[in-house]
């Protein structure tokens, strides 16, 4: 700050466009578009909203960003709103869509990274509602270490069929139900015709949900900004504050690498795994830490999953959603009761300038409810979701035990392989899945779908038809909204030759997830045998984004990511 209140520019970003003779044309181009020569000589504030039409989950980011915008104009900053681009999983699910939906994660954080490169922005605030819209949007902020602040877009409110509140994995989940003849048309249409009345993400802790939680245990978000459903007025208002507190911590100069330490990606971890969050948290929270150039990959992740317990009861695997959470004091009470009890880091420093501890200083347990349990009483003693390894999966794997009774968490079952979702779905849909089968797809990881789709049409389906003692396991990934026994982020992947390409039907696979293991009952001669054998498989996609994300993608263990991140940087876009 300069002497009389206004800020220095002359270390910032914009100073390369907006200061000095020579950025003249620079600021004629500004000034085309109504701003003043007093707003060029503030900062300028980097926008980013992932809106658009494409579904309900980013409908209201456009008009949350005004609400931030006014919030950076009130303390002296000069506001530059722009979007980037979203797929939104419920509407790629089950097709090739899909394939663009991790993908997108990291178009996302190019994007937002290239617009503020361009343009000489000084600070970030970004707004995002759809799965992978959040973590690309974080990825973003430790990227580029400008001083920033996330919001999330909010949770849809529920759907009301028959006396219960439904989501949108009901709907996926109908689909099961009526392949098997439980529903007809008329059961389907009306459950799919109620289950979204509103803006907003999927309503359960699924990926978006549970991203927005990690928002605020990692330190990206205002303490109680993940909570308050898209529809809510209240949002707005949190909104403004994200945009004042960004010119708060351009004051400070702290920056997203402060706040995202070891110990913040731990704290994520624990609260995913104490509210029975989505798998996807094993990719995205090693991709943030990429940027950061901190070492955390899912191993690290399954670690914290491990020793946490679970105690929120949160669909998929509970009884209820996010709106439910938020009315009894929202992710702030899960941190409150899991920092009371030691499973988290309490001194890691946030955007609110203040620690994990003080801000949920206030949070008080809310009696009479039991959306969230004590510590004490937890649903289960470790986290609802568990890393595997095994002579299957030698790179790891993960898989979400939430709402699973201990004497499912355990499989031994013969291989039924396809080698994509498509054909696996039709094999559930039209009522080959037996008693005992594990269901192999591959060739649906990062580099062999290309883009590593989910799986929730075919999981969905699966657990509709309501048939016992199934698993299904794949090098590909799930929905947050995925339940059952379901294995994920096999690695190494089929696509180079891991042993989930290798094999056969009818091989016994078998699932510890107490134990953390999942093997196939092959010796090492007859792995090394069948590898030999194997021949690497063409996909159809020789151009275009996803043929170029499939040449440059890393394993699922360290996050899908597409580059070397902080360790490979040799400048910091904030220090330029």
């Amino acid at each position: 700050m300069t002497g009389n209140g206004a800020f220095d520019k002359s270390r910032m970003p914009s100073r390369h466009t907006t200061v000095g003779p020579e950025r003249a044309p620079h600021r004629a181009f500004l000034y085309a578009m109504g701003v003043t020569e007093e707003e060029v000589a503030q900062p300028l504030v980097g926008v980013a909203a992932a809106w658009n039409e494409a579904a309900p989950c980013n409908i209201s980011l456009h008009r949350q960003a005004q609400a931030v915008k006014h919030g950076v104009a009130a303390a002296r900053g000069t506001p530059r709103e722009f979007a980037t681009i979203t797929v939104t999983d419920g509407i790629a699910m089950g097709h090739e869509g899909m394939k663009a939906s991790l993908v997108s994660r990291e178009i996302i954080a190019d994007s937002v990274e290239l617009t503020m490169r361009g343009h000489g922005y000084d600070a970030l605030v970004t707004l995002a509602g759809c799965d992978k819209s959040l973590p690309g949007m974080m990825m973003a902020m430790c990227r580029l270490n400008v001083p920033a602040v996330f919001i999330y877009g909010g949770a849809i409110l529920p759907g009301r069929f028959r006396g219960e509140d439904v989501t949108i994995v009901d709907v996926f989940e109908g689909v099961g139900q009526h392949a098997a003849g439980h529903w007809d048309d008329a059961d389907l249409r009306e459950l799919e015709l109620i289950a979204c009345p509103s803006a907003g993400s999927c309503g359960g802790q699924f990926t978006a949900n549970t991203m927005a939680c990690v928002s605020e245990a990692i330190g990206l978000a205002l303490p109680g900004s993940a909570g308050a459903p898209a529809a809510y007025e209240s949002r707005d208002q949190m909104c403004e504050k994200s945009g004042e507190a960004v010119m708060e911590l351009l004051k400070l100069n702290l920056r997203p690498r402060d706040i995202v330490t070891r110990a913040a990606l731990e704290n994520a971890a624990a609260v995913v795994a104490a509210t029975g969050g989505s798998t996807n948290a094993g990719l995205h929270l090693p991709a943030i830490a990429n940027e950061c150039g901190i070492d955390f990959d899912l191993y690290d992740v399954a670690e914290i999953f491990r020793k946490t317990p679970y105690i929120a009861d949160m669909k998929p695997g509970g009884k209820y959603v996010a709106k439910d959470l938020y009315e009894v004091g929202g992710v702030q009470v899960v941190i409150r009761e899991l920092l009371d009890a030691g499973y988290l880091h309490g001194d890691c420093i946030t955007v609110s300038g203040k620690t994990l501890a003080e801000n949920c200083a206030d949070a008080k347990f809310p009696e009479g409810q039991d959306v969230v349990y004590r510590v004490k009483e937890a649903l289960a003693p470790t986290g609802g979701v568990v890393g595997l390894k095994g002579n299957l999966a030698p790179e790891g794997a993960i898989v979400k035990v939430a709402g699973i009774a201990p004497e499912g968490q355990t499989f031994t079952g013969a291989a039924k392989v396809f080698e994509c979702e498509e054909d696996c779905f039709d094999y559930v849909t039209k009522g080959g899945v037996q008693e005992g089968d594990c269901l192999v797809i591959r060739y649906e990881g990062p580099k062999g779908g290309p883009g590593m789709r989910e799986m929730l049409s075919t999981t969905a389906a699966l657990y509709g038809l309501g048939i016992e003692n199934v698993a299904l396991i794949t090098d590909g990934r799930f929905s947050g909204g995925t339940r059952g026994l379901c294995v994920g982020h096999i690695g190494p992947e089929a696509a180079v030759g891991g042993p989930i390409g290798l094999l056969q039907d009818g091989d016994s696979v078998t699932i510890d997830a107490p134990g953390g293991t999942i093997s196939v009952d092959l010796s090492d001669a007859e792995l090394e045998a069948r590898r030999k054998a194997w021949q690497p498989r063409e996909n159809i996609y020789g151009s275009g984004a996803i043929w170029r994300y499939a040449q440059t993608v890393g394993p699922a263990r360290r996050g899908a990511v597409c580059h070397p991140g902080a360790h490979g940087e040799g400048h910091v876009y904030a220090d330029l």
